[in-house]
Parts: C-alpha cells; sequence; structure tokens
C-alpha cells in the first residue's frame, strides 16, 4: 500500500497525505556550467536526444543512494528535449535501465486523470461542481448526508474529507475495476467524513478513485478506456497503460524496488487497481513529456485537447491552497515564478515532474524503487537538471 511517509515527504503542506512527495526544491539559484551537454539521437525516438551531461550528473546521484536505476528530462515547449539514463532495469539483472522504457508514475497519475475529466467537463457531461448526489442518485441514500453534497473539485483537489486510502485489498479481484470503484465508494463515503468537506485539504486517494468513478458513471466507459481515448491516444501516448511495466516475469521493462535500508527488492506488484484514477500509469518518460508540455503549453496561452478556461482551473488551487487539479502550484525562483508540480510512488518506483511555464521548461526523473533514498535522488536529480537547463541545447 501507499505509504503517507515517502508520498508526502518534503511538501510544503501543512497536512502529510499519500500518493505524492512533491519536496519543495532549493530555494537559492541554481549554479553555473561550464560546458553545454553532448546531445545523441536516441534510435526508434527521433526527436529525443540522450545527454551525456545527463547522464553525468545522474550517474552519482544514483550511486549515492544505491539505486536500481535512475532517468531524468528536458522538457522544453511540448517535447522532451534531452534525456539520460543510468543503471539497471532489475537488481541481479544485467539488463541495462533504456531511455525508451516505460516508468511508473505512481500519483503524477492525478493530474492525468483530472485532465481527463476536464475533457468531460468541456462536453458538457459532467461540471466542478457536479455533486455525488447528482452523479449517483440510486445510492445517494445509503451515503453520509455531509458526502453527498461533496462535488468532483472537492475530490480533485482534496476537499472532499476522505481518508488517505481504502481496504483495497478486501475488494474482489473478480469484480471489474469499475465495480470495484463503486464498493469502495459505498463503503468508505457512509461514515462520517474525517473534516467538513470543502473547508480542510486532507490528501486522498480514495477522493481520486471517486472522481474516476463519476468520470465512469456519467460516460458508461472504464476509466481505462476514458483515458486511453481521452488521452493517451490524442497525445500519442503509445506507451500508455496501467499497473507494473513489462511482462509478468521477465526483465524486458525495468521492475520496482522495495527499499531496505539501503537495499532493494525487485518486485513487479502495483496498488490495487481500483487505485487506477489515483496513482496506476505507467508510461515512457517521452509519452510523459507529451503530458508535461500539454500543460506548459496551457499554462502559456496555447492549448490543446481543452479549453484554456478548463485548463485554467486545473491550474488553479481553490483559496487557501496550493493543491489544484493533480497538481501542487508553487512560487520558485529558478522557475521565474510560478511552477506546476507533483511526485508519486506505490512504494517500489517513484517519479517527479516539474513545470515551470515562464522557462518554458518542464523537469522529469523517475527511478525504478521507493522509499526515503528514491525520493532524496528525484530531488537532486531535479535541482542537476535545473541547473543543466541553464545552458541552451542545441535546437537545429
Amino acid at each position: 500500500m501507499v505509504k503517507r511517509r515517502d508520498v508526502l515527504r518534503g511538501m510544503a503542506l501543512a497536512a502529510a497525505g499519500c500518493g505524492v512527495g512533491v519536496a519543495p526544491l532549493f530555494a537559492q539559484g541554481p549554479g553555473d556550467q561550464s560546458a553545454g551537454p553532448t546531445l545523441t539521437p536516441v534510435e526508434g525516438l527521433p526527436e529525443v536526444r540522450v545527454s551525456e551531461a545527463i547522464n553525468h550528473v545522474l550517474a552519482p546521484i544514483r550511486d549515492r543512494h544505491h539505486l536500481p536505476g535512475l532517468i531524468g528530462g528536458l522538457v522544453h515547449g511540448d517535447r522532451l528535449e534531452s534525456v539520460g539514463v543510468v543503471g539497471i532495469r532489475k537488481v541481479g539483472s544485467p539488463a541495462l535501465f533504456q531511455v525508451g522504457d516505460q516508468i511508473h508514475l505512481g500519483s503524477d497519475t492525478k493530474a492525468m486523470t483530472a485532465t481527463m475529466i476536464g475533457s468531460l467537463v468541456d462536453e458538457g457531461k459532467l461540471g466542478w461542481a457536479a455533486t455525488v448526489e447528482e452523479v449517483f442518485p440510486d445510492q445517494a441514500k445509503k451515503l453520509h448526508p455531509d458526502f453527498r453534497a461533496v462535488t468532483l473539485w472537492q475530490l480533485l483537489t482534496h476537499r472532499a474529507g476522505l481518508p488517505a486510502n481504502g481496504p483495497w485489498w478486501m475488494l474482489k479481484q473478480n469484480q471489474s475495476t469499475t465495480e470495484q470503484r463503486r464498493v469502495l465508494m459505498a463503503g468508505m463515503l457512509q461514515s462520517a467524513p474525517l473534516t467538513k468537506p470543502g473547508t480542510k485539504f486532507a490528501y486522498s486517494n480514495v477522493g481520486y478513485a471517486v472522481a474516476g468513478l463519476m468520470a465512469e458513471q456519467v460516460t458508461g466507459q472504464s476509466w481505462e478506456t476514458l483515458m486511453r481515448q481521452r488521452l493517451f491516444e490524442p497525445l500519442g501516448m503509445k506507451a500508455g497503460g496501467f499497473g507494473p511495466p513489462g511482462t509478468k516475469g521477465k526483465v524486458d521493462q525495468p521492475w520496482g524496488h522495495q527499499a531496505e535500508g539501503e537495499t532493494f527488492t525487485p518486485r513487479q506488484e502495483d496498488n490495487a487497481p481500483a487505485l487506477g484514477p489515483a496513482g496506476t500509469v505507467h508510461c515512457t518518460l517521452a509519452d510523459w513529456a507529451r503530458f508535461a508540455g500539454l500543460h506548459l503549453r496551457a499554462a502559456q496561452g496555447k492549448p490543446r485537447l481543452l479549453k484554456q478556461e478548463t485548463f485554467r482551473t486545473l491550474q488553479t488551487p481553490p483559496p487557501g491552497s496550493e493543491y489544484a487539479g493533480g497538481w501542487l502550484v508553487v512560487e520558485r525562483p529558478w522557475a521565474g515564478g510560478r511552477a506546476l508540480t507533483h511526485s508519486g510512488s506505490n512504494t517500489m518506483w517513484y517519479a517527479t515532474l516539474w513545470v515551470a511555464p515562464q522557462r518554458d521548461l518542464a523537469i522529469l526523473t523517475a527511478t525504478n524503487a521507493g522509499g526515503d533514498p528514491a525520493s532524496d535522488a528525484c530531488n537532486e536529480a531535479v535541482e542537476a537538471l535545473v541547473n543543466l537547463s541553464q545552458i541552451a541545447p542545441d535546437r537545429e
């Protein structure tokens, strides 16, 4: 299960949560670099270039934290411009971590779920103010009265008063993921909320599962199908999928690793499929860059897929909060002002994304390991990539 200590470690919020670990990245400006990156085209990914400079900064971070593998890249506009990767796919295997390998995003899935739901809002199938009672009228009487008026937007901004996690292990494997989410909602929304809905931030994977179920309810399609049709396919995220990357029992993709001190045990597992809207997407770094570029461009007033107003909503926290629709929104000097960020971990992977619209820059990094070493490594990798981004890359 997702661990609260791992996921919000270092996040600049008053309450700890679950499934996200956004660090408050260095306060001072980035250091100087004396030489620009050497870039090599990636076979099969002509738009992506391997940067020896990125490899050079990732390698000591990986070694220092004893990680199996570490990958990172720089996005300008809507393309992954340079990338580096070091390490192996699985402890005990000689297979190297590759640029085109799949990575598990954990709670970085949340911004994707919120964006997919934004397409339903644009079409009038859902509204940000739609309530649980309105979307599920047949079940409303079985729910606690305080939960009936909870809105879609409160679920997406963690202000619905729901707990971080539910009894995922009690869900039946022979049920569809939609039915599992329906059972979860019926069970979790019968008791009184932890806080009065709409008043306080309380990070909740359950809330995103319910938001995903609302999308399923109004469309008659599974969340997984909606993500493929409304996000992955339009963005060209060809490797977008759900659960642990790769074929069970094979090392055709990186495995996740559970941290045990400074050692890591390979695990090809994930959280319960019902958790999907909160954190089960996997994809390549190039795929993830396409999503980052979507929000980067939208923040610059160049929207695709969704209306500008919808992106503005997704990127604007409610008053008194820093958390919007799957994004923590903060101010950072190196970003030139406002930045969007999130991190995610299923305790076997860790991934971090920063979007800096004023810099026309997004930074992505991930490791096939969980725990504190992975969180620290991703933060250090982001800082190193910010430093490298000060050097204008070759953009022929």
